[in-house]
């Protein structure tokens, strides 16, 4: 996979981006694409740890608006916690005010089983519903008139319309095997996370043995990985802001993550991710840690100048 077909995502914590004013928003949007960065990562929660989180779709929503050429991409939606008619409107809808600029990711969001609960969803369910949605949910973007009965949802004869165009890609988070089938079969890429580039690119070929099983014919994949970093002067600063962040949001100790987390200088943070590149990731969303935003930001710039250089001069861990 050349780098240049690599497409460069940041993603800021939503009380980093919902707490600046309108302007702080807009300027901080043009220093990212500024810094080389292709789109914006959003996340999505309806009501996670006690009652925290934000929506997927209205913050790309109100990224499309404030900027002319950045995407956004959901990374990821909890699709089980929705009726896909709506959501293909949504996304219809999106598609149509910033063609080109959406891209879908889909996951369980299984870390807390009451935010299912709250949604009148059984946490032991959310596989197969999001299976069934996501059908459902392709054939509606791709202009069909569905006509479905299922284990959780039927339709009659169901459209959505204008189409998107060009498509919104639906790519599929998860690092279970069954994350893995539902990629294959219904994605148009996987999206990891914690884990090695050896296991990204077994997962890649993974999918494609699924894809085939499922007789897809020619896929487009967009596989992806997030990498969540620390950036400082020292590594012991980058891990300081790293740390705060990780344990305030997951509730657990950065030991849990930090072998899948590097800190330090951008040379470092570039020499960790280059191998996932190498091993088939053509989305690399980074989330940067280093003390705010802007700093965040210009770190980010000097990790992809890093990482566009030709390969013999890209640095190494």
């Amino acid at each position: 996979m050349g780098k240049g077909a690599v497409r460069f995502g940041i993603t800021f914590l939503h009380h980093e981006w919902a707490a600046a004013t309108p302007a702080a928003r807009r300027r901080l949007l043009d220093e990212v694409a500024s810094a080389g960065v292709d789109h914006l990562v959003v996340a999505d929660h309806v009501s996670f740890r006690g009652g925290g989180g934000s929506d997927g779709l209205v913050s790309a929503a109100s990224i499309l608006a404030a900027h002319d050429t950045l995407g956004v991409d959901v990374a990821v939606y909890l699709l089980a916690l929705r009726h896909p008619v709506p959501v293909a409107r949504q996304l219809a809808t999106l598609a149509e005010l910033a063609p080109g600029r959406l891209a879908l990711g889909v996951g369980l969001g299984g870390e807390d089983r009451a935010e299912m609960e709250a949604c009148g969803v059984d946490p032991r369910t959310r596989g197969r519903r999001t299976d069934e949605a996501l059908g459902i949910l392709r054939r509606l973007l791709a202009g069909e008139a569905v006509t479905f009965a299922g284990e959780f949802f039927e339709l009659s004869d169901v459209r959505v319309l204008p189409t998107p165009d060009p498509p919104i890609p639906l790519v599929v988070g998860g690092r279970s095997a069954a994350a893995l089938r539902r990629a294959g079969r219904l994605g148009d890429g996987w999206l990891g996370i914690w884990v090695s580039p050896e296991r990204f690119a077994q997962a890649v070929a993974e999918v494609g043995e699924h894809a085939a099983a499922a007789d897809r014919g020619t896929v487009r994949w967009q596989h992806g990985m997030s990498v969540w970093c620390g950036l400082g002067a020292s590594r012991v600063q980058a891990r300081g802001h790293l740390s705060a962040a990780m344990e305030e949001l997951y509730g657990a100790p950065f030991d849990a993550f930090e072998r899948w987390c590097p800190c330090g200088t951008p040379e470092e943070i570039a020499g960790f991710v280059a191998p996932y590149l190498e091993a088939g990731c053509s989305t690399l969303n980074l989330v940067p840690q280093a003390g705010d935003p802007a700093a965040a930001v210009a770190g980010v710039a000097e990790v992809l100048s890093l990482l566009r250089l030709p390969a013999a001069a890209t640095p190494s861990t």
